[in-house]
């Protein structure tokens, strides 16, 4: 007789456990990886340590039980006809789509509900929401999730979740709360859940993704009234009236696959100062972002509270020289190990880009290279002069590159030093190759409003304030400044308390104006950041989404209306949700190929065009060059050929 492990029954059991829940008994259930999750028809769980302890078993339960219910109260053909084209929308219509098939069965099955708690106790200690201090590292999205979860099973999200609790409840609680209430009145029913969801995000001021116009909002909150209004105030017996609970209760999705099951039943009701100078040039003024328009004009617009506090300030003017040679060394050992990797890139770099840059040749000059295409004429003639040629100055080197770099805490660690080596990196090689760079950092003042958020309290909390901290934007390399005086600067990335918070709209307007006045013809704006901008003054005070809004509303003005070409480099976290050129990176290494690639996708779109049209189309001088050149050396041959034949 074959014996069975403690891990073979437990495997057995929860198999048992999961079809039940899913109202599906030909359900396929296997185990390998890490995670559960469900693909087309099936579910896969987690492997059970053979040594599985109480803690362990209750999670793993969880986890089947959520996949269990989302393959019974989830109809996926719905859920996909009804999510909204925003990433961010997306990412919370599926976190609070999971959480109401979750929610749902905590709130009939005591034991399904405890199991769900330890999943999610276990989930919050991995990705650290206990401990988070600012909204880089606690998605919206889960936050939503949380507070959906606790308005329908009516348990409270657990004590290892707190810090992720903290920096959204009271945020998500005042923009849309009264929509989180009817959400949780319509768990019942999948398709006006997602309905209701939908309200949800426009008051968390993130309709822009919802990909649906104001006229249509509009007209389905009208279709939702009207559906208020026409209720019948009688037959309480099928409509608003439901039982108090009991074996025989029934709880019905969009397309009905909770209801009879002899297994398991649901019931709904279980109980600088910004200079002058920096103002954009008079070709962008047409396209200026929300936050230059008069107050007033549109309540949702980006506003300022006040930029009294606000400084552009360079490295040498933040610390003192000795403290910058001492931070410097300091960041030098850090990139000790990657000496040799460094010097590949900036060697293969410099190539590809060298490459790059088409030579041209001016003839007929007095001065310079001896044109050996002009000899046979002063053969012909001693008296003519000799012919010189000279190579032009190539266009590619009319190119001005900005770095922009994220200085928020979240960079704090292993993350700066990735954008300082991107910054060390790109200054070196692109100083070889003749383009001029410029690097720039962006963080504030202070954490959680500075003396902006003073002054606005002593005003009285005027509503709809805007911006409320002092923004602090570092120059550390001027464009015309030499590497080898400016390097130092980079140092100043690692001084403590310099990283706080991160207000990217605003730091991607100051660099965009101060490339708008440069002379080059080519200008590049490359951004190395972490993720959305956080700035808990500002967003307490305003919608969660305000300075995010802002964000895309600024990368779409660059990208669309602006001749500078904007692209992104995310440091472990993904930016495409921004920018349209971009690129994550996860770690140093990892820099030689995106970085060459970045760049050189960039430097090889005219050049390349050029060099093939002036391949195919030879100049006007070279082919008039040509055609002199054929007739001295025929003209030189006929008159050696009768000086022979004489």
């Amino acid at each position: 007789m074959t014996e069975h492990s403690p891990s073979d029954d437990f495997k057995r059991a929860l198999t048992a456990a999961t079809r039940s829940i899913a109202k599906d008994r030909e359900l396929e259930v296997k185990f390998g990886g890490e995670a559960a999750r469900s693909v087309e028809g099936r579910i896969v769980l987690p492997n059970p340590p053979d040594d599985i302890s109480e803690e362990k078993a209750a999670s793993l339960r969880g986890k089947a039980d959520a996949a269990a219910l989302r393959a019974a109260l989830h109809d996926q053909a719905a859920h996909a006809k009804a999510m909204p084209p925003g990433a961010r929308a997306r990412g919370i219509f599926e976190a609070a789509e999971q959480a109401r098939c979750e929610a749902l069965g905590a709130r009939a099955m005591k034991g399904v509900g405890d199991n769900l708690d330890a999943a999610l106790v276990e989930k919050s200690l991995r990705e650290g929401w206990n401990r988070v201090e600012d909204r880089q590292s606690a998605p919206m999205s889960e936050a939503v999730s949380m507070l959906v979860r606790e308005r329908i099973s009516g348990r409270p999200a657990p004590e290892e979740a707190k810090g992720l609790m903290e920096v959204w409840r009271d945020d998500l609680e005042a923009a849309a709360g009264e929509a989180l209430d009817a959400l949780a009145e319509e768990a019942g029913d999948q398709d006006e859940f997602a309905r209701a969801l939908r309200r949800v995000i426009r008051d968390l001021d993130l309709s822009d993704e919802l990909g649906e116009d104001a006229e249509d909002d509009s007209q389905d909150d009208a279709q939702d009234d009207a559906g208020v209004e026409n209720q019948p105030q009688s037959g309480d017996e099928d409509g608003d009236a439901k039982p108090e609970g009991g074996d025989d209760e029934e709880t019905q999705d969009a397309k009905g696959t909770a209801a009879d099951s002899e297994d398991i039943h649901f019931s709904e009701d279980s109980g600088t100062k910004i200079e002058a100078d920096d103002e954009p040039g008079d070709q962008f003024q047409a396209a200026r972002p929300n936050w230059v328009r008069p107050e007033g004009e549109d309540p949702n617009a980006y506003k300022v509270f006040t930029t009294k506090y606000d400084e552009v300030i360079t490295a040498q003017d933040l610390c003192d020289v000795e403290e910058l040679t001492r931070l410097r060394r300091n960041l030098d050992h850090h990139l000790k190990g990657l000496e040799a990797a460094v010097g590949r890139l900036a060697n293969r770099m410099q190539r590809r880009l060298m490459a790059k840059q088409q030579r041209s040749w001016q003839f007929d000059l007095e001065e310079g290279v001896l044109d050996p295409a002009r000899l046979p004429r002063v053969i012909m003639d001693p008296m003519q002069p000799l012919s010189y040629k000279q190579e032009k100055d190539t266009e590619f080197r009319d190119t001005v590159v900005t770095l922009l770099i994220d200085n928020s805490g979240s960079m704090r660690g292993r993350p700066i030093l990735v954008a300082a080596a991107c910054a060390d990196i790109l200054a070196r090689t692109l100083e070889r190759c003749g383009v001029k760079c410029e690097i720039l950092g962006f963080t504030t003042r202070a954490w959680k409003g500075g003396r902006s958020k003073e002054d606005w309290l002593a005003a009285g909390k005027p509503p709809n304030p805007g911006r409320l901290n002092d923004l602090r934007h570092i120059v550390y390399k001027a464009a015309d400044a030499p590497w080898r005086r400016s390097r130092v600067n980079l140092g100043l990335m690692l001084r403590d308390g310099l990283l706080k918070e991160n207000i990217d709209g605003e730091a991607l307007l100051w660099a965009h104006q101060r490339l708008l006045g440069r002379p080059e013809q080519r200008r590049i704006m490359m951004v190395i950041s972490d993720g959305a901008p956080v700035d808990d003054g500002t967003q307490s005070a305003n919608s969660p989404a305000y300075l995010e809004k802002h964000l895309r509303e600024v990368i779409d003005l660059i990208e669309t209306k602006s001749d500078v070409e904007l692209l992104a480099i995310g440091i472990g976290h993904d930016v495409t949700r921004y920018y349209r050129r971009a690129v994550t990176l996860l770690d140093v290494e990892q820099l030689a190929g995106a970085m060459t690639d970045q760049l050189a996708a960039l430097f090889d779109k005219d050049p390349r065009r050029a060099a093939r049209g002036r391949r195919r189309a030879p100049s006007p001088e070279r082919s008039e060059a040509r055609a002199r050149s054929g007739r001295d050396l025929s003209a030189l041959k006929r008159a050696v050929t009768s000086d022979l034949g004489r």
